[in-house]
């Protein structure tokens, strides 16, 4: 089975940066996908970054293009998500996700526990 940890997370002031970092676990399949997630208070899970195996493919939900870079290293199973200039309103519990399929239209199946990240005004 597939596990998830997310560390990193904690509390920021606003222009600062953090980064995020889901060690990933047990038996992966080819067409992997990781990716981003983040639920802030009062608010649904929403979509922030996702990555494929390869890095060839990359995607970014638009409130986060230009400050926020995802990236993996497959020789230490792990993913990361570099925030930057980040904002009250990126505050959010932030949860890794594995994922599989096309790129353009993963099917998530596995999801970590969080992280929460709390960025001061």
């Amino acid at each position: 089975q597939v596990q998830l940890v997310e560390s990193g997370g904690g509390l920021v002031q606003t222009g600062g940066s953090l980064r995020l970092s889901c060690a990933v676990s047990g038996r992966t399949v080819d067409n992997e996908i990781l990716g981003w997630f983040r639920r802030a208070p009062g608010e649904e899970r929403a979509f922030v970054a996702s990555m494929s195996r390869s890095g060839s493919s990359t995607f970014y939900a638009r409130s986060v293009e230009d400050r926020f870079i995802i990236s993996r290293d497959n020789t230490k199973n792990t993913l990361y998500l570099q925030m930057n200039s980040l904002n009250p309103e990126d505050t959010a519990v932030y949860y890794c996700a594995f994922g599989v399929g096309t790129s353009t239209s993963p099917t998530w199946v596995v999801w970590g526990q969080g992280t929460q990240v709390t960025v001061s005004s």
